[in-house]
């Protein structure tokens, strides 16, 4: 039997479509094996480029897959590839550059090296693309939360960032096909779904009338599905629309990943963000009022070119206001390509660094804020399995729909259960709770603590 091991850098939509990508192997019967320990016949290298960083580290784990087997076939896919082709074919032992589309021929590709031993550049030109590229994911070995991407792509070219050029422009999945996928994620017996693309709240832009809400509005529909959940959405995409649809799904989290990137309007301006910070916390206002109790994420990028002290002095009092229930701090990286790399201004390493970690210490005392909020209160949990969850630890975790992290006594058999747990004590990365009673699906009690 061919062996099969796959390296994914960067983000959660990389890690889908090499879930994706192992389905393709799968069906030809080849077995997948770990890239460290193991020797594979294929190497599938998932590559990164949101920054220089991630460029080197490719062509490092590269490398490292030539060095395992000189006899295997190197397949290197994703935004790397995407972007800088030649280079990687340059790398002595590649036989297969793909980049972030085409990928449903892999299967061709490689039968056609392992026959010839001939190297591939199949990369085209992602500006090109208008169809999103089907790769289902029918299932997710370790995560009791189903992965479903809805969109890919984006069109806003911030200042700082190559991925239009990478993955393209936005463009959705066709919404029968995102259904049909659900209703087999939660056939299976998955209870959360989270809905993924590089520019999620997209979805729809190049649909006729129909948008993101729209598809809410259908996946609330599906029997069996207890839980939707966004992995980011735009500002600037939260509509009328999608409030109503927060407003009145049960099924809706009540987390949602916003990025800001920056908290004052010159700095945003220069980042070509599409909103002002008086927009975005009119946005917040609305959907804190449609969704009591709801936590909201953000990004949020630090020194960004041209960043004075008091630009940042009003960003910090900006997300402070806001009160996010968590942020992921960024010290801005110069990206090669990008506009904002050409700028002067470069803000000093040390200044930056010294930021991050205000930001970062803000950004806890936010988040044991949220989490104490919710001390005494009872939330869902469905537990995960995991660290927490080895056998004999007596613990179980697991995320409630607002996001909180939370751990309590429990065994193995509630994996994938929905779980009522009352919280009992805060914190930062993740807080304690005592499991009350276990429910089936419909919502009633099978047993219970209390």
């Amino acid at each position: 039997m061919s062996k099969v091991a796959f390296y994914t850098l960067g983000c959660k939509v990389n890690f889908y479509d090499t879930e994706a990508m192992w389905q393709l192997f799968k069906n030809e019967g080849y077995e997948q094996v770990d890239f460290e320990a193991s020797t594979a016949d294929v190497y599938v290298i998932n590559t990164c480029t949101v920054t220089n960083t991630g460029d080197k580290k490719s062509r490092q784990i590269i490398r490292r897959a030539v060095r395992r087997n000189p006899d295997a076939v190197i397949a290197v896919t994703g935004c790397y590839a995407q972007t800088s082709p030649a280079e990687i074919m340059a790398i002595e032992g590649v036989d297969l550059v793909v980049g972030t589309q085409d990928r449903d021929k892999l299967m061709t590709y490689v039968a056609e090296i392992r026959a010839e031993r001939k190297p591939i550049n199949a990369v085209r030109n992602i500006m090109k693309t208008r169809e999103f590229e089907e790769l289902d994911v029918p299932d997710f070995a370790d995560h009791t939360r189903a992965f479903l991407k809805i969109q890919e792509g984006c069109n806003n070219f911030c200042t700082f960032c190559i991925i239009p050029w990478s993955r393209g422009l936005s463009r959705s999945r066709d919404p029968q096909s995102v259904l049909s996928q659900a209703r087999q994620l939660a056939a299976s017996g998955y209870k959360e779904i989270v809905l993924t693309g590089i520019h999620t709240g997209g979805y729809g832009d190049d649909l006729e009338n129909y948008r993101l809400s729209d598809l809410l509005a259908d996946l609330d529909r599906i029997e069996g599905l207890e839980r939707i959940r966004i992995s980011s959405i735009e500002a600037s995409q939260i509509d009328d629309g999608m409030i109503a649809v927060l407003n009145s799904s049960p099924k809706m989290c009540r987390h949602l990943h916003i990025p800001l990137q920056a908290g004052d309007d010159e700095i945003l301006k220069r980042m070509r963000r599409k909103y002002t910070t008086a927009e975005f916390e009119e946005k917040i206002a609305k959907i804190k009022a449609a969704m009591p109790g709801v936590a909201i994420t953000t990004d949020v990028i630090v020194g960004f070119p041209g960043e004075t002290e008091a630009h940042y002095e009003n960003g910090f009092r900006f997300m402070e206001r806001i009160g996010f229930a968590e942020m992921h701090v960024f010290p801005y990286s110069k990206r090669t390509g990008t506009p904002a790399a050409r700028m002067e201004d470069q803000v000093d390493e040390d200044v930056k660094h010294e930021r991050v970690h205000q930001l970062i210490d803000l950004s806890e005392r936010m988040q044991a804020a949220y989490a104490q909020d919710w001390v005494g209160r009872v939330v869902e949990i469905i537990p995960e399995r995991g660290e927490k969850g080895e056998a004999g630890s007596g613990l179980m975790s697991g995320h409630s729909d607002n996001y909180l992290n939370v751990v309590f006594q429990g065994d193995p058999s509630l994996v994938g259960k929905l779980c009522r747990v009352r919280i009992a004590e805060g914190g930062v990365n993740e807080v304690r709770g005592e499991l009350l009673e276990v429910l089936d699906g419909a919502g009633a009690a099978l047993a219970a603590n209390v």
